[in-house]
């Protein structure tokens, strides 16, 4: 691990994480554990802390490759869903990236999976959460609010997230490119992903230049390297 990217030890344990979930994503290797190879497990506290700020992504390399995902990252992904569930007075975002979490268990693993409680009794398109504080939000907040969700924004899934970022391809175009001028380039990636995910972007935006220059500019941030790897492996069709 590069010290200098972990200003404490979650931060290094997401660092990690999401370069071992990049380094999968260019491999198209479904066979190595994403959370073994980053030292984390079912006992790591901090590791599974990890896993809940990277959220459903930890599952992306399956996702987008069509395979099934290493049993050893199923169990830690179930087990942050379990450790960490939203509190009662948390964001619309966090209980929405909780949603794909579960939402992504259940699309990528077994029904039931030896030695581990179901996940709360959700299937993909059940029990979401509400989406209404996306509606009328301004085009700089959506932009914003969308990046954060960018886990959610994965081929052949259907939320409320995904049909209002649907409805509002336009705002999206516009705040990927404020993200890009002011040097935002984690939410312009979770941005350009979205878009990449979408129909009826503007031919004027320039998307692949767009998410070249962020991917450039995104410098040692592995969270920018895994949004930009997963717009491209939509925008080129390889994802199922």
């Amino acid at each position: 691990m590069d010290q200098s990217h972990a200003s404490s030890p979650l931060a290094g344990a997401v660092h990690d994480l999401a370069t071992e979930v990049v380094l999968a994503l260019r491999s198209g290797d479904h066979l190595a554990t994403v959370c073994g190879a980053a030292g984390i497990d079912e006992d790591n506290r901090t590791g599974i802390a990890a896993v809940r700020v990277i959220g459903a992504d930890l599952l992306l390399p399956s996702v987008l490759y069509g395979r099934n995902p290493h049993p050893g990252d199923i169990a830690v992904l179930h087990r942050a869903v379990l450790e960490f569930p939203p509190r009662p007075d948390a964001s619309d975002a966090t209980a929405w990236s909780h949603w794909g979490m579960m939402s992504a268990l259940h699309r990528t693993a077994p029904a039931t999976t030896p030695g581990q409680p179901p996940v709360g009794g959700l299937g993909p398109g059940a029990g979401e959460p509400d989406a209404a504080w996306l509606e009328g939000a301004p085009w700089q907040a959506f932009t914003h609010q969308l990046s954060v969700l960018a886990p959610l924004a994965v081929p052949a899934a259907s939320s409320a997230v995904h049909r209002a970022a649907a409805h509002r391809v336009v705002d999206l175009s516009r705040g990927f490119v404020r993200a890009v001028r002011r040097r935002n380039w984690l939410q312009a990636a979770g941005a350009g992903r979205w878009l990449a995910a979408l129909d009826g972007r503007p031919d004027s935006l320039g998307l692949e230049r767009g998410l070249d220059f962020v991917e450039l500019m995104g410098g040692p941030d592995p969270r920018v390297a895994l949004h930009v790897r997963a717009a491209r492996l939509m925008a080129e069709g390889r994802a199922r």
